[in-house]
């Protein structure tokens, strides 16, 4: 069993940065891959970032590209989602998640942090 709790979000004005962290608990934490997904108002759950168990694969989806970047810290159980260049768009809760499915991991998730980017 993984939990995830994330934080770091917040408001921002476009073209600033923001660094999401989401910790993990459980022992097994090193064998899953992780992830960030994302959800605006309205609009379905999307794939931000991927990075696999042994930080050796990494997958972002392509309006973030170039942008964010993820990255994870074994010792600490935590994986970071930086995100720089910030866009309204980028407005939406972003979820953590855990699990064995490369690129999309969906067995746990957190409860979600909230970023809005004003204009």
């Amino acid at each position: 069993q993984v939990q995830l709790v994330e934080s770091g979000g917040g408001l921002v004005q476009a073209g600033g940065s923001l660094r999401l962290s989401c910790a993990a608990s459980g022992r097994t934490f090193s064998r899953y891959a992780m992830g960030w997904f994302r959800q605006a108002p309205g609009k379905e759950r999307e794939f931000v970032a991927a990075i696999s168990w042994n930080v050796f694969s990494q997958s972002v989806a392509d309006p973030v590209k170039g942008r964010f970047a993820i990255s994870r810290d074994g010792a600490k159980n935590t994986v970071y989602l930086q995100m720089n260049s910030l866009k309204p768009e980028d407005t939406a809760v972003y979820y953590c998640a855990a699990g064995m499915d490369w690129p999309r991991p969906h067995d746990y998730w957190g409860q979600g942090t909230q970023v809005t980017v004003s204009s």
